[in-house]
């Protein structure tokens, strides 16, 4: 686990400054760091660098950039390969000098060229050097577990883990895409390829980008939709069959990620997937696993008391710890430094307090992400069902909500749930429930106008050619929801503690296997993760695992009323607003007045818009965090 940063260039970047822009990066790799450059056969010049955090083979032989023995291949990776012992044993005829999944890597590649990729699974970040070609790639994971950013100008390649590298390098501009920001308000993150910055892109999940010369080819070697149809034409239809075949698959991909030379545990929420996680890990543990929980005072967010009766029956070596909110609200300011792009899901608290607590006792935690994705879990499946029972009076209460009534429409006197389903008329967006005033409000913000915009939602469903609302939206959150937010959540929380965090619910076998099992399987009579669930049982008792989902969250709204309404206030003042000149001038002050104002008793209209309000709050604090006005 590490980051990694590096460029392609005609222009002179020293390899001092390459340095520069590796430092950014130390928190993702403390225990050692390289930087060299490369002068290529053309007029290029290449230059790699890495942070490590040494997981496997803690010797300097695991150093990067690592180059092969005939100097012909030189990698830079941030990752890890589970399967390099399979490969290794399979290429045993290479002579290896180090007993990491780096060298792998290199080995690959000089056997079978860039379809290596087809042979290696995990969760990786891959920038590689061939000097026989000439070519570099970047090479990004089949899921998106590890970011992968690059930035193109003038035929020249700046790529990094994060943001902030490329923020260093020199010449870089930052000019903001205004276009994304209602995007951003409503979804609270930015979906790969783009990014907030203009010329600046995310490789996207299972995406290799090839540079030659000045030539860029990007192509996906694994995308969601082209593998979920090969793998469900060919369906496991025998229950007891899928659920053994998902049993097996899930515990070797559990076994497979216990693999390092450093101690490790497993985050344990409560829930079914991080508790069906850590009962294989004990399993194959001769020893009690080491497990971490966080506990709150409210009892809506708090699962600790869940997590503890499940930890004492797996007998696992249980930390607990209970959060203030002081100490939560401590960590808002540190969001903009490790989120180095816009990112508002504010369970990113939490995920960082738990990443804190878990790396006082070990360097990997497994986590159960993935699993509503792949198996069906989110309260939202159960609205989409209903959607499409409903969708016939739904287009008939669209036709309706046109009709003239006063100085309005219909509509806008039907209650809030008719609304959803009336103005969800749009066939690439179908599995995108919304009120229309979030997507108005949002687009408002940056043009002052509220007309209804629903290109700020993914428009392109069809792609998927499934006709099944909850798997399309299954489909739709794996290529956007997943990749984009649950995992860069993880991804930066556990990386700003120096702590690496696998999800074997993401391996390769899971994740096609899951294509193979039928939908019903997975939602059994209104069971959402009913196959899961049931393997879960196979651990632990129902009676300990059986209970309302629940999830992380901070107080936003009282945050945005209290302690941060003087900051709020100043972001969205007009005199910042014009010197900013993102957001509309006139709508922004109004609509944060009367939000922070109903929320006193006062008038307003933007009570309900906490949201947006906290979007728009983390933007301006990482505006003012990397632009300094």
């Amino acid at each position: 686990m590490c980051g990694i940063c590096g460029y392609v260039s005609k222009k002179r970047i020293t390899q001092e400054q390459l340095r520069i822009m590796n430092d950014t990066m130390y928190h993702r790799g403390p225990d050692d760091h390289g930087e060299e450059v490369f002068v290529g056969q053309s007029d290029y010049i290449v230059g790699f660098a890495q942070r490590r955090l040494a997981i496997l083979d803690l010797s300097p032989l695991g150093h990067q950039p690592m180059h092969s023995q005939d100097g012909r291949i030189s990698v830079v990776f941030n990752g890890e390969i589970y399967n390099f012992l399979e490969l290794k044993e399979e290429m045993k005829y290479y002579s290896f000098k180090s007993s990491c999944d780096t060298e792998v890597i290199i080995a690959a590649y000089l056997k079978w060229g860039i379809d290596m990729v087809d042979h290696i699974h995990g969760m990786f970040a891959i920038a590689l050097y061939d000097r026989k070609t000439e070519d570099v790639y970047l090479i990004r994971d089949r899921i998106g577990k590890k970011p992968l950013f690059y930035w193109l100008e003038d035929g020249n390649l700046v790529f990094a883990s994060e943001l902030k590298p490329i923020m260093k390098c020199p010449g870089f501009k930052g000019e903001i895409r205004q276009d994304l920001l209602s995007r951003f308000l409503y979804q609270q993150y930015i979906t790969a390829p783009d990014t907030i910055f203009k010329d600046v892109y995310k490789l996207e999940a299972g995406g290799i980008l090839k540079f030659h010369q000045g030539e860029i080819r990007k192509w996906k070697y694994w995308d969601i939709k082209d593998v979920y149809h090969k793998m469900a034409a060919d369906p496991v239809t025998s229950y007891e069959e899928a659920k053994e075949g998902l049993k097996g698959r899930l515990r070797k991909s559990v076994v497979s990620r216990m693999i390092a030379d450093v101690p490790l545990g497993t985050f344990l929420s409560g829930g079914y997937d991080s508790s069906l996680v850590t009962a294989m890990a004990q399993e194959f543990s001769d020893k009690p696993v080491k497990t971490f929980c966080i506990g709150f005072d409210v009892p809506r967010y708090n699962e600790a008391e869940y997590a503890k009766e499940i930890a004492k029956y797996l007998g696992t070596d249980h930390t607990e710890l209970y959060i203030s909110e002081k100490e939560m609200f401590d960590l808002v300011s540190s969001i903009p430094q490790y989120y180095d792009e816009p990112f508002a899901d504010n369970s990113q608290i939490p995920s960082m307090l738990v990443s804190k607590l878990a790396k006082k006792d070990v360097t990997v935690a497994l986590s159960g992400d993935g699993g509503d994705e792949f198996f069906c879990g989110y309260n939202v499946y159960d609205n989409v069902a209903l959607a499409q029972k409903l969708e016939v009076p739904g287009a008939i209460a669209h036709a309706l909500g046109q009709i003239p009534v006063g100085s309005g429409r219909l509509i806008d006197r039907m209650p809030t749930k008719v609304k959803v389903l009336a103005a969800n008329s749009n066939p690439e967006t179908k599995t995108q429930l919304v009120a229309d005033g979030y997507l108005k409000a949002a687009a408002a913000f940056v043009t002052g106008d509220e007309s209804f915009d629903d290109s700020i939602l993914y428009p392109y469903e069809s792609r998927y050619e499934v006709n099944n609302f909850q798997v399309r939206r299954m489909l739709l959150d794996m290529d956007t929801y997943l990749p984009e937010d649950i995992l860069v959540k993880m991804d930066r929380a556990s990386m700003k503690y120096s702590l690496e965090n696998r999800c074997p619910i993401m391996d390769t076998e899971v994740m096609e296997y899951s294509f193979r099992i039928p939908h019903r399987f997975k939602y059994y009579k209104g069971d959402k993760k009913h196959i899961l669930k049931d393997i879960a049982y196979d651990y632990i008792p129902k009676e300990l695992l059986e209970r309302p989902k629940t999830g992380f969250g901070v107080p936003m709204d009282e945050w945005l009323r209290g302690p941060l309404k003087e900051a709020l206030l100043d972001y969205s003042s007009t005199a910042f607003l014009k010197q900013q000149g993102l957001f509309h001038e006139e709508y922004v002050p109004k609509f944060i007045n009367d939000y922070i104002m109903k929320g006193d008793g006062g008038p307003g209209t933007g009570a309900n818009f906490s949201k947006i309000a906290w979007s728009f709050f983390i933007f301006q604090q990482w505006y003012s965090y990397y632009r300094m006005l």
